[in-house]
């Protein structure tokens, strides 16, 4: 998100950046006089000129010298400075490659002062109109009046924070999870056209600023550089997000110097010695201090000339150099944006209205049933490997057995697919029916994904002997003594399809009558079919497993899919909870387990053992409760009892849950196993870290419950909301015997009468007001 410019960074977030600035000059002191004052001037005025060539060719592309001038201007320098190593400064056109990380080092992980939140994607003309009317209302702005809409490319690259101080560049951080990134400074350096000392005319530098905007590659670039990996003998790479994002992660700032990199400002997230009223003239400002944007942006006014520019843009998106895959559309105006702030998710000022898919056609191999985390049975296809949009497309979801006959599959087809957004790859429907008998291939170039895997059972002396050849360093492989001189050829055992993938000829696809996972038998729920087995069944496990380790709950790296599923199937886990009850010496009997892995997991398991409240709660797998709900959950509910007790209408008191949600939370809580779970968790040592309410324990509102209802004069809805939030109140969507006050407006309606009838205190918006003031 981008904050209005002038508010100041935290104490900790100074503290921090001048500590890296501290270490730059630790590294690179100023020259001693001794040098002499002339080479400390040409020094000087190599490094301006040089800073200027940079500009000219990568940001305006209007280069004033050829290729070898400003390499012999560069070896000038660098010999003065290999020479008189007190010349080197960190803004040096010299120092741009930084020493690469040490063997196994990962990058320092940096929290976001100011979190880098999503927007709100839009694909039709009516979503776009549907947005403007929430904001309006949200701002209770008149129909006729025209807001101004800072209109620009959606790019596809990745999306970094760049800080600068007192005009020099000193800290980059990844998006990472939009409130921690990683901080991959060295890497950004190498970036050339992104400036390490910003101009200081026309406009002098502030003190601190911090840019956000998106690390890229031109189309063009990336087909070059490609052509040069195919020439060297190294891989060919996906497309250019794909490569960038590969990039900017790499350890040796040497090898992403090869990359070429791009930047471009799409905001100013804050700043601390300059003021703007408006997103335009914070870019205008970026500009002059040589800071890179497209160019492509605009105001426009009112919300038909930001769907003109879309129309336009999307006419034009194969002719931009980059790749762009919508626009996005921001309110100009930084105090209407101030005013409007943010849901937990994304920016409340801002969307994407995102570009029509890109097609291409494909063979449809085969259709595979998938278990889904909570047991929800979903069609998958699996098709010839095709690029669409850049990406290249081996499987997508086909939704439903509704949606599948709706569509007309047969296996064989050949059929249309596309990106929808140019992110979810979804067919569309049959292009070429397939016709007469099966080709005589088709079984043989099946992906061999749709085949099983042979599983060893644990106990075997085929498994022992395995583990044992593995662990010894001398031992043959048994492919080397299958292949000794008299032994006799073994016939190829015949593959055998996976349960629940359809692959023959035409074949249609049907609701299993079982689970393929565990074969239990199916039940119907909606438009869906369900395995009701829970935990029992494998792939169910394995998705509560995994999303019990996964960055949003417990954070535990070292146990990915493949490894809980290898977990499951040796019996090691029952039920999620039983990862905090691993045995180091059972973990050792597995294969691929040797014992620097185990040393390892068992360390990370003992510091994952405390975790905060929300991050429990989405651990739990408990249906329609992700990170935002836990957080809603978390700040409601003083603890994991106090929310296990909760019923439907206290839980429906809480403002962002809905009766769907609600029952979800109720329901899981009863199941017997799901309360095994919490015992299982507690038994293996973990703890629960609650939010400190310190902060906001006193006051009129702290602690208290409100509801609003009616229509309020001075505040809208939304308003009123985030003013009793900001003073610790918890605002609710209907009345119960447990709301402390329900403040009401005109219309007021069902909720001011029961309000009456429970004897509950009742405020108009001038006591409301007159209560938060005090």
């Amino acid at each position: 998100m981008e904050r209005r410019s002038g508010s100041s960074p935290s104490g900790v977030a100074r503290r921090r950046l001048r500590a890296d600035a501290g270490a730059t000059a630790r590294r690179y002191p100023a020259p001693r006089m001794s040098v002499g004052k002339g080479l400390i001037e040409r020094a000087a005025k190599l490094r301006a000129e040089l800073a200027r060539h940079e500009r000219l060719y990568y940001v305006e592309s209007k280069p004033e010298v050829s290729d070898a001038e400003y390499d012999a201007l560069f070896r000038e320098l660098k010999e003065l400075e290999e020479r008189h190593p007190d010349l080197v400064t960190p803004d040096s056109p010299t120092q741009r490659v930084g020493a690469p990380l040490a063997e196994g080092a990962g990058f320092e992980k940096a929290r976001h002062e100011i979190p880098m939140l999503s927007i709100d994607s839009l694909f039709s003309v009516e979503e776009v109109r549907e947005f403007e009317e929430k904001i309006r209302r949200f701002l209770k702005t008149p129909e006729g009046e025209l807001f101004d809409w800072a209109v620009e490319p959606k790019f596809d690259g990745v999306s970094i924070a760049l800080f600068y101080e007192r005009g020099r560049f000193v800290r980059g951080v990844t998006r990472g999870d939009g409130e921690v990134g990683e901080v991959v400074t060295a890497n950004l350096r190498t970036v050339r056209n992104l400036p390490l000392v910003l101009r200081t005319k026309p406009r002098k530098p502030p003190a601190l600023l911090e840019v956000r905007g998106e690390i890229l590659m031109r189309r063009a670039a990336f087909q070059r550089f490609n052509q040069e990996r195919a020439a060297r003998g190294e891989p060919v790479l996906a497309n250019p997000r794909n490569a960038t994002s590969g990039a900017v992660r790499r350890n040796d700032p040497a090898e992403v110097k090869r990359y070429p990199l791009e930047f471009q400002a799409w905001a100013v997230a804050q700043v601390e010695g300059a003021r703007f009223a408006t997103h335009s003239e914070s870019l205008r400002a970026l500009g002059e201090w040589g800071i890179p944007c497209s160019g492509l942006d605009r105001v426009v006014k009112g919300l038909d000339a930001a769907l003109a520019y879309h129309e336009e843009l999307e006419a034009q998106r194969f002719t931009i150099p980059y790749d762009v895959d919508g626009i996005v559309a921001k309110l100009d105006d930084l105090g209407l944006r101030e005013r409007l702030g943010e849901t937990a998710r994304s920016t409340r000022w801002q969307y994407a209205h995102k570009f029509a898919p890109v097609e291409a056609t494909s063979t449809l191999r085969a259709i595979e049933v998938m278990v889904g985390t909570f047991g929800r049975l979903t069609p998958r296809a699996h098709v010839d490997p095709v690029e669409v949009g850049g990406v290249t497309v081996r499987h997508t979801t086909l939704h439903n057995a509704d949606h599948v006959a709706k569509l007309g599959l047969a296996i064989g087809d050949r059929v249309f697919l596309e990106r929808a957004g140019d992110v979810i790859p979804q067919v569309m429907g049959v292009a070429k029916a397939a016709e007469g008998e099966e080709p005589s291939d088709w079984r043989a170039t099946l992906p061999e994904e749709l085949f099983e895997e042979p599983v060893e059972d644990p106990g075997s002396e085929s498994a022992a002997s395995q583990r044992a050849e593995s662990k010894s360093a001398g031992s043959k492989s048994a492919a080397a003594r299958d292949e000794a001189p008299g032994a006799a050829p073994k016939a190829a055992e015949p593959k055998i399809v996976r349960a629940g993938v359809l692959c023959a000829w035409r074949e249609r696809f049907a609701v299993p009558g079982r689970c393929p996972a565990c074969g239990t038998p199916t039940v119907a729920s909606g438009k869906y079919w369900l395995c009701p087995n829970g935990l029992a069944c494998v792939p169910q496990l394995v998705g509560r497993t995994k999303l019990l380790c996964g960055r949003d709950a417990f954070g535990i790296e070292g146990l990915g899919e493949k490894l809980i599923l290898q977990l499951a199937r040796h019996g090691l886990i029952r039920d999620p909870a039983d990862v905090f009850h691993l045995e180091a010496a059972k973990l050792l009997e597995l294969e691929r387990w040797a014992e620097k892995s185990v040393e390892n997991l068992m360390r990370e398991l003992e510091q994952r053992r405390k975790v905060p409240f929300e991050r429990y709660l989405v651990s739990l797998a408990i249906p329609e409760v992700g990170p935002a709900t836990g957080k809603l959950l978390a700040r409601h509910f003083a603890t994991l009892e106090e929310l296990a007790a909760a019923d439907e209408e206290r839980l429906l008191h809480v403002e962002g849950i809905g009766p769907e949600m609600a029952r979800s939370i109720t329901s899981w809580f009863a199941v017997p196993a799901n309360q095994e779970v919490l015992d299982r968790l507690r038994a293996g040592g973990v703890t629960l870290v609650y939010p400190d309410r310190s902060a906001q324990s006193s006051g009129p509102l702290a602690g208290k419950t409100v509801v609003f209802t009616g229509t309020l004069e001075k505040l809208s809805r939304a308003e009123a909301k985030h003013l009793a939030e900001g003073l610790g109140a918890h605002v609710a969507s209907s009345v119960s015997k447990s709301t402390d006050f329900v403040v009401v407006g005109a219309d007021a309606g069902s909720k001011k009468k029961k309000a009456l009838e429970l004897g509950l205190t009742v405020l108009d918006e001038a006591q409301f007001l007159a209560l938060t003031a005090g």
